[in-house]
C-alpha cells in the first residue's frame, strides 16, 4: 500500500465526501473512507497550489497549505489554552476525531511534526508532510478518466 497525502476538509468538502463517499456524518467514517479513496487514485499536479486526485470516476480537488515543522512538545504549548473540540487529524496515524487538542495530542508519539492550526475553522493537523486542504470532490472530467 502506498502512503497517501496528508488532508484537512472545507465544510463544503465534508458534504460532498458525506454524499459521494462515505454515507455518514461521523468524523472517523469520514476520513476513512477519504484515505481509501486516496489508496485507489492516481496524483495529478494542476500547479504549484493546486492538486487532483483521480479515481477515473470522482476527482478530489486540493489546496496546497503552509505549515510549521515543530516539536511534540512546542505543539502542546501551542494549544495548551484550547478547551474547545477541534477536528484533529494525525496523518502518520490515519487517526481522525473531533476533541479537545490537549487531550489528542496526549497519544501522538513524541517527534518532530508538520503542525497547522486553523482555530477559525476548529480544525488541527499533524504529520511527517505538508497537508493538503481538500476543496471538493466531483465527478471526473473526460481527460481525467483517460488518463492511465
Amino acid at each position: 500500500m502506498r502512503p497517501t497525502q496528508a488532508m484537512l476538509l472545507t465544510r463544503h468538502a465534508r458534504e460532498r465526501l458525506v454524499k459521494r463517499l462515505a454515507k455518514r456524518r461521523k468524523l472517523e467514517r469520514i476520513y476513512s473512507e477519504l484515505w481509501a479513496f486516496l489508496d485507489r487514485s492516481r496524483r495529478i499536479d494542476v500547479n504549484e497550489r493546486i492538486v487532483i486526485f483521480t479515481d477515473g470516476r470522482k476527482s478530489l480537488v486540493c489546496a496546497k497549505l503552509e505549515c510549521e515543522r515543530l516539536s511534540l512538545e512546542e505543539i502542546k504549548e501551542r494549544v495548551s489554552g484550547i478547551s474547545r473540540a477541534y477536528e484533529c487529524v494525525f496523518f502518520d496515524g490515519r487517526t481522525a476525531r473531533e476533541t479537545a487538542p490537549g487531550k489528542f495530542l496526549e497519544e501522538i508519539p513524541d517527534g518532530t511534526y508538520c503542525f497547522y492550526l486553523n482555530k477559525e475553522k476548529k480544525s488541527l493537523y499533524l504529520g511527517s508532510e505538508e497537508p493538503l486542504l481538500v476543496i471538493t470532490i466531483r465527478p471526473a472530467k473526460r481527460e481525467e478518466r483517460n488518463l492511465s
